[in-house]
């Protein structure tokens, strides 16, 4: 079976720091595939919170997860420090994909790389919904400022 390959985007417009805490790793002693997923998902939320929404209103309209993929590039332990960096990238007319990479700050190392499918959803009406135009206009604004 043919592995995941997923390139990196070459810059990325928003980053934070999460530590591993213990119930994030398995009983291989490195971090757990399902805790991966979880640290990704506060990432995001920080991500649309520095850019001044909720998941539940973004410029309006809530979003959702479509799909997600994964490429674990190395194990991560208890105790570190990663930094995962952030970019959207690839629009459609109802989302687009949130590309990340998570490294940890103490050595360098790449863990894992993926990207994550945004869907905008009309709350009223539960049907998907186009892009926001001040979404993209403040996602744009922060692309200027990393030039």
């Amino acid at each position: 079976m043919p592995r995941i390959q997923f390139p990196l985007p070459e810059r990325f417009v928003f980053a934070t720091d999460i530590q591993i805490y213990i119930s994030h790793v398995n009983q291989g002693g490195h971090l757990d595939n399902a805790q991966l997923l979880t640290l990704v998902s506060e990432a995001r939320v920080r991500f649309f919170k520095s850019l001044g929404y909720t998941e539940g209103d973004v410029a309006g309209f809530a979003i959702v997860v479509g799909d997600m993929v994964a490429q674990y590039k190395s194990e991560g332990f208890h105790g570190e420090t990663m930094r995962v960096s952030m970019v959207p990238q690839d629009y459609n007319k109802y989302g687009f994909d949130l590309a990340y990479r998570m490294e940890c700050l103490d050595t360098a190392r790449e863990v894992a790389r993926g990207k994550i499918g945004i869907v905008f959803i009309d709350r009223a009406t539960r049907k998907v919904a186009a892009v926001p135009a001040t979404f993209q206009a403040k996602v744009q604004a922060l692309s200027m400022d990393q030039a």
